[in-house]
């Protein structure tokens, strides 16, 4: 189909095409329900959008609700759950296309599960995605700038994300999983206000403020509702997002109880924060276990305050860190952005590939390379090389941070090109590498 359509446009003038589009679009959402018999009228179907924290928050979120005993689904940008089955995400895009996300909520039907968790997205948005995707509960993380190019301004990216919310609106008794719906904002975000006009039928915000004092030293040790939250996640972003699903599930009648136990049950998420190690794996070397005395932490960050947030989640460690620039051709704002927090809270830096796609990716990195002016830099364009390099200047007390790509299963580049790839697992090996030599 997008093969068809890139033909089409470039046949069709560009006005013509662009006037077309959202008929185009509107058009195949609701083919999409039809032909799956609007699943979303027969699931508690929980959206949450924002620039950081989606995927963590719906991992959490989930697992909160598994706690309590319900059956659910789950789309995010890591993985697509049904029940007890789950695969990974490998399309690229937190949220599919109209026709994949109907099935999706269908099958989920189909196996019994009462709830669904669903990351929307700005993109998602424009396309119509979230259509027919009638929501009970929509949550609000945060909004820094992102996709600016691609939406053609700060403006119009917000407006997409309150295009979403538009979903909590439905005729009453439509659907059969509830009768009124709930909207959660971050009330420390600037666009809180603007969430909060959206229309539903119980509006709570939330502010770490409510849940201080945090302490950062080991993990988190947060309040929520007059008792004590703990989780081995790092970082001020972790508390915010744990706030977020928190909130939710208080919100929708989930006990003090179950939140804390499914809080403090999650240990890791996949590619955000996710801590690399030989521990658990008996790896040997001759006689002797390997031994690593420092910390490799693999972090989907990919704007300025996502990398500016998990560098700061290590606050007295060398920070050894691995960064590009993540996609080509878009957002090129941000990459001298992105070198300046580096060369700010960074030891060592190696710039690499990410997903260059049709642009030269010499030049992505010569952009990010230019801002940093007072540290010195390696530039190791081959990814596996760059990390095996990061793992090998690591001594106690270091961390190596490995940013931009998280779970992403692919290195994209020109024309196309598709080069299947995991940060973690590729960090793992190298890892496995280095101490044996060591």
């Amino acid at each position: 189909m997008e093969k068809v359509l890139r033909f089409i446009e470039k046949l069709v003038p560009k006005k013509i095409y662009r006037f077309f589009q959202p008929f185009y679009h509107y058009g195949m959402a609701l083919l999409g329900a039809i032909i799956y018999g609007f699943p979303a009228r027969k699931l508690f179907i929980i959206g949450l959008t924002g620039t950081k924290g989606k995927t963590s928050t719906s991992e959490m979120i989930n697992n909160i609700l598994e706690q309590s005993g319900k059956k659910t689904a789950l789309s995010n940008g890591i993985r697509f759950k049904i029940g007890d089955k789950s695969r990974l995400n490998k399309f690229k895009m937190s949220m599919p296309g109209r026709f994949f996300m109907q099935k999706f909520l269908s099958d989920a039907v189909k196996a019994g599960c009462t709830h669904a968790v669903v990351e929307m997205t700005s993109e998602g948005s424009r396309c119509f995605r979230h259509k027919f995707i009638w929501l009970d509960a929509f949550l609000f993380t945060n909004l820094a700038p992102e996709h600016i190019e691609s939406h053609g301004s700060y403006q119009n990216y917000l407006n997409a994300k309150l295009y979403l919310a538009e979903n909590l609106v439905w005729p009453k008794n439509f659907k059969k999983t509830s009768t009124e719906t709930l909207l959660v904002v971050n009330n420390d975000d600037a666009e809180a206000s603007a969430f909060l006009q959206k229309t539903a039928d119980k509006k709570v915000t939330y502010s770490l403020a409510d849940a201080s004092p945090i302490d950062y030293s080991h993990g988190i040790k947060m309040r929520f509702n007059d008792m004590t939250l703990y989780s081995s996640l790092p970082g001020e972003f972790n508390a915010y997002n744990i706030l977020a699903a928190a909130t939710l599930a208080r919100e929708i009648g989930i006990s003090n109880e179950i939140i804390k136990e499914a809080v403090e049950n999650l240990k890791e998420i996949p590619g955000r924060a996710q801590k690399i190690s030989v521990d658990g794996m008996m790896a040997q070397s001759g006689d002797k276990k390997l031994s690593q005395n420092f910390d490799v932490v693999v972090d989907y960050a990919h704007t300025k305050e996502s990398l500016e947030a998990i560098y700061k989640a290590f606050p007295n460690k060398k920070r050894i860190c691995v960064l590009g620039n993540t996609g080509g051709g878009r957002d090129k704002w941000k990459r001298p952005d992105m070198a300046k927090i580096a060369e700010q809270y960074c030891q060592e830096i190696i710039l690499t590939d990410e997903d260059s796609y049709d642009e030269d990716p010499a030049q992505i990195i010569n952009d990010m390379k230019s801002a940093i002016t007072k540290k010195d830099v390696q530039i190791i364009m081959d990814r596996r090389t760059a990390i095996n390099t990061a793992i090998g200047l690591a001594d106690e007390n270091s961390v190596v941070l490995i940013t931009g790509k998280g779970t992403d299963p692919y290195i994209m580049g020109a024309n196309g090109l598709k080069n299947p790839w995991s940060d973690a697992e590729v960090a793992k090996e190298e890892l496995l590498k280095v101490l044996k030599k060591a």
